[in-house]
């Protein structure tokens, strides 16, 4: 037979606590995210400067 978890009141109510759920995955750091998104807009408003349509 399967074992029951112990699940909150949250679980109950239909909420979910994310944290406990993130198990697997690929690991992002935000600072990479945050870097590589300002990087993307310079990239982007350059182009933009030195080649407009």
């Amino acid at each position: 037979m399967a074992k029951k978890s112990k699940s909150g009141f949250q679980s109950a109510a239909g909420l979910i606590r994310y944290f406990e759920e993130e198990k697997t995955g690929v690991k992002i750091d935000p600072r990479f995210v945050i870097v590589l998104s300002i990087l993307t807009a310079v990239i982007i408003t350059t182009l933009k400067i030195l080649y407009p349509l």
